[in-house]
């Protein structure tokens, strides 16, 4: 017998312009979802989202944002099927360089933006008793590597929020995801504007420079998520780092050194950027 066709979804992705974020806004809508895309801006840009997409203007900083949106689509949906916190900047910075701004700034997106993402929408999952929550993290959030620590802070904190609200939530038919995929070709790196320039010359090569297209990567995560999965590795990559850091930690120990020591090299000479 064929598959049961599964019933659309009502789903809202923040980040929803560009990148990652647009890559599943596109691939819900083209599986025939009810897609909300959030961003930062008063509009979409002119000819990026799929017709029928709707978006609507969010900050995730803001609770009054978050209200808002969580309003109009109990308003006009009647409820929720997926949650997608993917907004996100890219931060890079040696301890000793980056600023506390910086930091400020990546705990209140990466992190805090989850955490409010989650909070606004779990009382309607909850009388609902159904629902998802996809919480987009980072490969950094399971290895980091030096010279990342705002960034690597708030994705770890990301993965433990999730595996937090997954036995939480859980139990109130909640399914809740996290993906940690290594570096996409995406625009995150325009966000990279920090003190430490010698730390972010390496991060915006790997981003500019990175093969896997968000949509490669985010019919990955529809495939997870479809799955019921909770940990969700989205390439190869990701998939040794974080065997090797738990199966063979002396190995991952000496590999994370080598970039650590090949800055320290560099700050001996004496070059500018920190």
């Amino acid at each position: 017998m064929p598959p049961t066709p599964r019933p659309p979804r009502r789903a809202l992705v923040t980040g929803g312009v560009s990148g990652l974020g647009l890559a599943l806004v596109r691939a819900l809508a083209a599986r025939g979802d009810q897609v909300m895309a959030a961003d930062l801006a008063d509009a979409a840009p002119d000819g990026v989202l799929p017709a029928g997409v709707t978006y609507r203007q969010l900050d995730v900083r803001s609770d009054a944002d978050w209200a808002a949106a969580c309003e109009a689509i109990e308003r006009d949906w009647g409820g929720l099927d997926l949650l997608v916190n993917n907004a996100g900047i890219a931060a890079g910075g040696r301890i000793d360089v980056a600023e506390m701004s910086e930091w400020e700034a990546t705990v209140a997106v990466n992190l805090l933006g989850v955490v409010r993402g989650c909070r606004t929408f779990t009382p309607m999952l909850k009388r609902q008793q159904s629902g998802a929550i996809v919480n987009i993290a980072s490969l950094a959030g399971l290895t980091q590597a030096p010279a990342m620590s705002a960034y690597n802070a708030t994705k770890a904190g990301v993965v433990a929020l999730s595996e937090t609200l997954l036995h939480e939530l859980g139990p109130h038919g909640i399914q809740v995801s996290v993906v940690c995929p290594s570096f996409l070709r995406t625009n995150l790196a325009v966000s990279l504007q920090g003190a430490d320039t010698l730390a972010e010359e390496g991060k915006e090569r790997y981003l500019t420079r990175a093969k896997r297209t968000p949509e490669v990567v985010a019919a990955r995560i529809l495939r997870g998520v479809d799955a019921g999965r909770y940990l969700i590795l989205t390439d190869a990559d990701g998939r040794v780092g974080y065997w090797t850091k738990r199966l063979a930690t002396p190995l991952y120990r000496r590999a994370m050194t080598v970039p650590g020591a090949r800055m320290a090299a560099v700050e001996r000479r004496g070059k500018p950027g920190g």
